[in-house]
């Protein structure tokens, strides 16, 4: 249940074309909808924005299979992550519309009406920080936010970086995404003055301790306007980037890209 949704319910029982009971009927699973082994949030789109998003991890096929169909008669969009090639094959015969972005491991529907506003950058240190960062840009294009990628421009080769920064400056928020040394979004914190969106990943060897290393380095970034989410947490990075972005898209002056 979302705004558009909950606005034509009224609306037809305010012009008498639906009945109360119906009408009853159709708000019956708001605010969630007990399964026994989940309770799934209808409610969460009317708070939030975004309706809830399934994190396949730690759930089996059925369960997954379950909170899909419950969200997906929403009509909204639809998010599932950290998904394999099994369960996202099964989850994409739900929905015509349904895409499995198989490095980002997420099978998404998005609003097919739904313009891209603004602009977030998601940037990677390497190749290997791409998993990552495509979980990252799904997610925010799937929420509704325009996005651009810059990717393997770490500082091992920072002219890379340098070469392209003009890109920076066009955004409303930036992504920045690193394993290894994750010194990264402190380099790109002292070029631009647009939030960022730090990103520690597992990807190192073995003084990294599995994105600990990058994590402490972001923590410690002596640059301004850093944000630090969890290790390989491209998702929280997408959505946190797409709130930052969407709160600084006034009614005035919207970039939408189609």
């Amino acid at each position: 249940m979302n705004q558009k949704n909950l606005a034509k319910l009224l609306q037809a029982v305010q012009t008498g074309s639906l009945s109360i009971p119906k009408a009853l009927n159709q708000l019956r699973t708001l605010p969630f909808e007990d399964l026994g082994f989940a309770s799934v949030d209808h409610h969460r789109e009317l708070r939030q924005g975004f309706p809830e998003v399934i994190l396949c991890e730690g759930k089996t096929s059925a369960q997954i299979l379950a909170i899909a169909k419950k969200l997906l008669k929403s009509k909204g969009p639809f998010l599932a992550t950290r998904t394999n090639p099994t369960i996202a094959k099964r989850l994409t015969r739900l929905h015509r519309h349904a895409v499995y972005h198989e490095m980002a491991r997420i099978v998404a529907v998005s609003d097919q009406t739904r313009q891209l506003e603004g602009h977030i950058v998601i940037v990677t240190a390497g190749t290997s920080d791409i998993p990552v960062a495509e979980e990252a840009r799904v997610t925010a294009e799937v929420m509704g936010s325009h996005v651009s990628t810059l990717y393997d421009v770490g500082v091992a080769g920072i002219h890379r970086l340098l070469d392209r920064q003009a890109i920076l400056h066009e955004a409303s928020v930036v992504v920045v995404v690193a394993g290894m040394d994750g010194v990264l979004p402190s380099v790109v914190g002292g070029l631009i003055d647009r939030p960022i969106v730090a990103v520690p990943t597992s990807q190192g060897y073995g003084a990294n301790f599995g994105g600990l290393a990058p994590l402490l380095t972001m923590l410690n970034a002596c640059s301004s306007g850093i944000g630090v989410v969890n290790i390989d947490n491209g998702f929280g990075a997408g959505c946190l980037a797409h709130r930052i972005n969407a709160g600084m898209v006034s009614p005035s002056k919207k970039k939408k890209v189609r």
